[in-house]
C-alpha cells in the first residue's frame, strides 16, 4: 500500500482515512474500545456462532478497533494482525491500540503472502484491508480465499469486508461462493458502503438460523450490546442464504 494515512482529530473522535477515501477507522475519545462503525459491529457478527475463538488472525489493522474488542472482550485470544504498511502500524498509540503482549502480535507483513504459508490454523480470520482505491486486490483474489479456507480449523470462519454493490462485489462474492462452495451469508452494513460476507462450515449458519436466540442467549452482555443494531440483518441473512447471479 503506498497511500500514507491521514489522522483527523476533533473534541470527540480521532478517526484514519487514506487520501480521497471515506473515514476508514473512528475512535470515540471518551470510550476508545466502542466499536463506532457499524461495519466493524457487523463483522463481530462472528461471535454468534463461535463467541471464544481460541486464535485469530487479523488481515489489515487500520484503526485498531477490532484489536481493541477483540483484546478487551475475548480475552482468551490469541490475536495475530498482519498490516502491510509501517505507517499505519505506528499510529496504533494514537488509537489506543494496546502494546504487543503474550496474546496480541502485531506483524508488518503483505496479508496474502502471509496467507500463502500461515504458521497455525485460525478458529476467526477477519479481513478488512483497504487502499485509496478501495479493497487491496491481492486480498480478494481466489487464491486468497482458498488459502483463507485451508489456514481456517474445522470449525473456523473468514469474515471478509467489501465494498457494497459493485461489479468487484459481485465478483469477490463469486469467489467466495466457490471457496466455500456456497457456504456463506452477506450482511450490508448500516452505513451502505459495506458488505460483510462471513464463510465457514454449513452446519454453523443451519445452526445459527435453526436456534438464532439461543445463540444470541449464549453471548455476553458485551457482545451483545455490540451486535444489538446488527442482529436482526444477521438472520435475515441467515434465513435468505447469499444468492450468486
Amino acid at each position: 500500500m503506498t497511500d500514507l494515512p491521514r489522522l483527523h482529530q476533533n473534541s470527540q473522535t480521532v478517526t484514519l482515512s487514506f487520501e480521497g477515501t471515506l473515514i476508514q477507522s473512528c475512535m470515540r475519545l471518551d470510550d476508545p474500545d466502542d466499536l463506532v462503525l457499524d461495519y466493524t459491529r457487523t463483522m463481530m457478527g462472528a461471535l454468534l456462532f463461535n463467541p471464544r475463538p481460541a486464535r485469530v488472525l487479523m488481515i489489515g489493522l487500520g484503526g485498531g478497533s477490532l484489536v481493541k474488542y477483540l483484546h478487551r472482550h475475548v480475552p482468551e485470544a490469541d490475536v495475530t494482525v498482519v498490516e502491510i504498511s509501517q505507517s499505519v502500524i505506528d499510529l496504533r498509540d494514537a488509537f489506543h491500540v494496546p502494546p504487543d503482549d503474550a496474546r496480541l502480535h502485531t506483524v508488518c507483513a503483505d496479508g496474502a503472502k502471509f496467507m500463502a504459508h500461515p504458521p497455525h490454523a485460525y478458529d476467526l480470520i477477519l479481513v478488512d484491508g483497504f487502499t485509496g482505491e478501495g479493497i487491496a486486490e491481492a486480498l480478494c483474489s481466489r487464491s486468497f480465499y482458498l488459502n483463507c479456507r485451508k489456514a481456517l480449523t474445522p470449525e473456523g470462519l473468514l469474515v471478509a469486508n467489501v465494498q457494497a454493490d459493485t461489479e468487484q462485489t459481485r465478483e469477490i462474492g463469486k469467489r467466495l461462493f466457490k471457496a466455500f462452495g456456497g457456504s456463506m451469508i452477506s450482511v450490508l452494513s448500516d452505513e451502505g458502503g459495506n458488505d460483510i460476507v462471513t464463510a465457514g462450515p454449513r452446519h454453523l449458519f443451519e445452526q445459527g438460523r435453526a436456534d438464532f436466540e439461543g445463540h444470541w442467549a449464549a453471548l455476553s452482555a458485551a457482545h451483545q450490546a455490540t451486535l444489538g443494531v446488527t442482529s436482526s440483518r444477521i438472520q435475515r441473512a441467515l434465513i435468505k442464504g447469499f444468492p450468486i447471479g
